[in-house]
Parts: C-alpha cells; structure tokens; sequence
C-alpha cells in the first residue's frame, strides 16, 4: 500500500495560502458530480469543499463564463492533510490511490436540446503538484444529460466518464455518475446528492441538505459513503454562485 509523502514546508506554506485565499470565492458540482450549471458570461464562480474522514481533503474550483454556454476554469484537487501527524500528505507514484495533490484546468459546454433539457460535456485535466520526480498528466472526461423542472427549482444530470487511474486510483477507468439539486425552499433550504459508479477512490454516494446564507452563497453539508469499502466522511462545501 502506497505510504503518504510529507510534502516540503515551503509547498505547504504555498498550497495552504493558495486554498485560503480562494475559500470566499466554482465546474460546479453537486457534491462531487459537475451539476452542468455554465456560468454565465464574464461571470466567476467559485466552490470550496472539503472532505473530513481519517484525511481532511479540499477540492477548489474557479469557474469563469465564457458565454454561448461555455465556461472554463482552474481547480486545486486531492489537497490532503492528515490530522493524527499534523502534515499534509501527496501522492505521485502509487496507481492504487488518487494522485494528489493536482492542478488542473476545465472546461464544459452545454448544447440546449428544449427549454428544460440540454447535453454538457465537460472535462479537467493537469498535473500533480509537489512531485519527486517528473509532474505526470491526469485527466478525467464526462459527458451529461441534464435537465430541469419548476422555473429550474429543481435540477438533475445523469451521464458516463472516463479517466484515468493516476486521477481515479485504482479501479475501473470508466463509469456512470448522477446527481440531482431539489429547491424544496428555492435559494433557502435545498436537498441535493450525487453518486459515481466504481470501486476507486471517487467511487461513493453523497446526500445531504444546502442552506443559503445569502442569495449567491449556499453552504451545504452532506453524508459521504465508499463504494469500496463504504467508508464514510462529512462533506462541507461553500459556493458562490453569481447568478
């Protein structure tokens, strides 16, 4: 089994202020499964997230919108830290697990099939940060059918990936995911989830419930269980949303 890596202080010190200072600011996701949302145009979106099991882990999200449904943004993925020892923790040789952590660019574009349905396909790809040898290239690739109900009150996509293992970690290298956004409350109280298929590392089911604590910024708090072994985390995520 693949033994964590301490990363250098000076990386820590960097990868620290860099999620810091993007906290406050999102492919936006449900939980983990992108939701098709497209910013809108010269508009930036941003998502914080962050994972608490045995490892306390953060994924960042900046979106911007390039407008005709496209948008493109930057992500700071599979930043890990390990409370028991107090260090930060990496990844960049074993396959068995998720590399991490990554840098990564994306992109998604929706084709707008009605007024409640459209095809998104989206994609992130980049290279793991911190490594002792060469930076290698990860990358994952989706493609969603999404629609919407009740003035987009409440919102659902279902489709397949593909990735490969150095973003996965071990396990089979494609699958389905689904995710749905319910407005029981619109821009009050939402009940959201999302599941992506597989026994590797983002292979689990998320449900839990969003508050607004003002109209562009949802705070939201999920249960999290393994596929694989049905590990369970607490998911606490904060997004700014502009529109």
């Amino acid at each position: 089994m693949m033994q964590p890596g301490q990363l250098p202080a000076f990386g820590i010190t960097f990868l620290f202020l860099l999620g810091l200072s993007e906290l406050v600011y999102a492919q936006q996701t449900y939980f983990n499964v992108p939701s098709s949302d497209i910013v809108g145009q010269h508009e930036v979106a941003v998502q914080q997230q962050i994972n608490f099991a045995d490892l306390y882990r953060s994924a960042t999200t900046i979106n911007y919108g390039l407008g005709r449904e496209w948008e493109v943004g930057a992500n700071l993925y599979n930043l890990s830290y390990q409370p028991d020892e107090r260090r930060f923790v990496r990844n960049d040789s074993s396959q068995q697990k998720a590399f991490g952590p990554l840098l990564l660019l994306n992109t998604q574009k929706a084709f707008d099939l009605n007024e409640h349905l459209e095809v998104a396909i989206g994609a992130q790809g980049g290279l793991n940060l911190t490594p002792t040898t060469r930076p290698k290239l990860v990358g994952y690739l989706y493609i969603h059918v999404a629609g919407s109900l009740h003035d987009e009150h409440y919102n659902w996509s279902l489709g397949g990936y593909t990735a490969n293992p150095r973003y996965l970690g071990e396990g089979p290298k494609t699958g389905f995911q689904a995710g749905f956004d319910a407005g029981i409350f619109y821009q009050k109280f939402h009940l959201l989830g999302d599941w992506i298929s597989g026994t590797h590392d983002l292979g689990q089911l998320v449900l839990g419930a969003e508050v607004y604590l003002g109209k562009h910024l949802p705070l939201a708090i999920g249960w999290q269980r393994s596929n694989r072994d049905g590990a369970q985390a607490v998911v606490v995520q904060l997004t700014y949303n502009p529109e």
